[in-house]
Order: C-alpha cells, then sequence, then structure tokens
C-alpha cells in the first residue's frame, strides 16, 4: 500500500476521529484527543517517510490535529476551552518526554529484549525535546490569539459573528504552521545542517502543513453545526 494513500487515509480518519469526539464526549472529548495527539505525534515523528515527491517525518497530521481541536474549541466553546487545549498539550508532552526518558535510567533484566528498542525510539536529545516543548507553546497560543483577532475583526466589519469561519480557521491555522515550521527546524537543527537546507526543510514541511490546514476547514464546519444548539462564543462573549 503506497505512502500517499496511506497519509491521504490517515487525514481523513484522524479529521473524522477529532469530530466524533466532540459529537460524543463534547470538550471534554477534544481534550482526550489532544492528550492522545501529543503523545502520538512525538512518537511517530520519528519515523521518515517519501511521499508527493518529498522526504517527511510521520507525526505531521497528528499535529495537524491539535490546531483544528483549537479551532473547534475556539469556534463552540470559546477562547478559555481553546487555551486549556493548549495548556493540556503542553503539559502532556513535558511529563511524556520525562517519562520516556526515565525509562532508559533503569538496568534492564538478563531477559530484557525490549530495552535497546525502547532507547533507540526515545533516545532524543534534550535540545530536539526542549525546542518541541517551546514551539508548541508559542505557536498553539499564537493560533488561538490569531483565530479570535481575525474573528473580532470580521464581525466588526460585516456585523455577522457566524460569516467568515473559513478565513479564520485557515488565517490563523495556516500563519501559526508557518511559525511551527521555522522555529523548529531552526531551534532544533541550527549548527547541524546549512541555513539553505534549513531553508528546505521549512519550506517542504510549510507545503505538508498547508494542505493539512486547508483540509481540515469542513471538520470546523460540521462541529460547529452539530453545536448549533448553544449560543455562539463569538468575540464580544464574556465566556471568551
Amino acid at each position: 500500500m503506497c505512502n500517499e494513500f496511506l497519509l491521504i487515509l490517515s487525514l481523513i480518519l484522524i479529521y473524522t476521529c477529532v469530530v466524533l469526539f466532540y459529537r460524543f464526549l463534547g470538550k471534554s472529548g477534544l481534550y482526550c484527543w489532544t492528550v492522545l495527539a501529543t503523545i502520538a505525534a512525538n512518537i511517530e515523528v520519528l519515523i521518515v517517510v517519501n511521499a508527493f515527491g518529498m522526504e517527511q517525518t510521520l507525526g505531521n497530521i497528528l499535529f495537524a490535529s491539535t490546531f483544528l481541536v483549537t479551532d473547534i474549541l475556539s469556534e463552540t466553546e470559546g477562547k478559555r476551552a481553546a487555551n486549556k487545549a493548549v495548556l493540556i498539550g503542553i503539559l502532556t508532552s513535558a511529563v511524556f518526554i520525562l517519562i520516556s526518558q526515565s525509562w532508559m535510567l533503569y538496568t534492564p533484566n538478563d531477559s530484557d529484549w525490549a530495552s535497546p528498542a525502547i532507547a533507540s525510539v526515545f533516545s532524543n536529545t534534550p535540545r530536539l525535546m526542549l525546542s518541541s516543548i517551546v514551539v508548541y507553546a508559542i505557536v498553539q497560543a499564537f493560533d488561538v490569539f490569531a483565530y479570535h483577532a481575525i474573528w473580532a475583526k470580521t464581525t466588526r466589519r460585516c456585523g455577522d459573528a457566524q460569516r467568515f469561519l473559513w478565513l479564520r480557521n485557515n488565517g490563523s491555522t495556516l500563519i501559526s504552521q508557518f511559525f511551527n515550521t521555522f522555529l523548529y527546524t531552526f531551534a532544533a537543527f541550527w549548527g547541524i545542517y546549512e541555513p539553505k537546507t534549513l531553508m528546505n526543510i521549512v519550506l517542504s514541511s510549510y507545503v505538508i502543513f498547508i494542505f493539512t490546514s486547508l483540509l481540515d476547514t469542513p471538520a470546523v464546519y460540521i462541529a460547529r453545526k452539530l453545536s448549533s444548539h448553544k449560543e455562539p462564543r463569538h468575540p464580544v462573549s464574556k465566556a471568551s
């Protein structure tokens, strides 16, 4: 089965799961998804594949789904709920890294067969781990800020808080994903690769994020439809 097909299938399944988590569990379901996606993405990102003519790491779609979560929460539950998801993601990532690193402090039994593989998978350098957490915190917080800033501006201009969902969803996510790609690549790999190589990594990674960001728009519309019985949490709401 080709990598391209698997990536497209993964995107459809992951975004569908986000919507289903919200449908059946509400915002608590999205918080649960944030924990799941953050842990899984930290593992999956270690796998490198070739797809669509580019070399790329896995984990991009799972990471993109955390932006989908904050956009859905911003749209349906308010800014405070979205920022809570960001905090959950930061704490989850930090705790998971600490726990996974602690596994390698133990002396394995003579019959143990898993420790070498665990050490190979989870022996990330402190620089990579710190870069991941710091950049995640910055770009996710910015995504929530940008979403509500665009929402407030379009609401003032047209007088309708329901319009331009596609703009605030895509605008905030595409800007945030660019910052994410640029900051993480340079923070993690500066001094390891030449600047030209780093820019090539940034551009190829961002192309992937453009597609994952644009394709999450239907999921946000569906989530808003599912929550249509609630009062919209537009920017002038006290709950935002």
